[in-house]
């Protein structure tokens, strides 16, 4: 099992920044993914940006440019900077943990998600 504790959601005015943390314990992989998914009211959940243990780095079209995903691997944290919010990013934000086995095996993981609400 993987435990991920999430924090930094919170209400910002449009052209701010947040930046969003989650920690993850318990039985981790060496090679693994982790990153962000949001679902805004009435809506699917999507995938905002993800990266590897490796580095590479994967973001939806719509905050290339204004999000920035980071990880430490040695304290298995990951990191989104968000700046330059728009009001369509309002969404609760959840962090997502994916660990990665031999012959495709995965297994993925889901924190309690954080809400972040872009208002003036």
């Amino acid at each position: 099992q993987v435990q991920l504790v999430e924090s930094g959601g919170g209400l910002v005015q449009p052209g701010g920044s947040l930046r969003l943390s989650c920690a993850a314990s318990g039985s981790i992989s060496s090679i693994s993914r982790m990153g962000w998914y949001r679902q805004a009211p009435g809506k699917q959940r999507d995938l905002v940006a993800t990266i590897s243990s490796g580095g590479s780095t994967i973001y939806t079209d719509s905050v290339k440019g204004r999000f920035t995903i980071s990880r430490d691997n040695a304290n298995p944290t990951v990191y989104l900077q968000m700046n330059n919010l728009k009001p369509e990013d309002t969404a609760v934000y959840y962090c997502y943990h994916r660990n990665q086995y031999s012959a495709g095996y995965s297994v993925d993981y889901w924190g309690q998600g954080t809400q972040v609400t872009v208002s003036s």
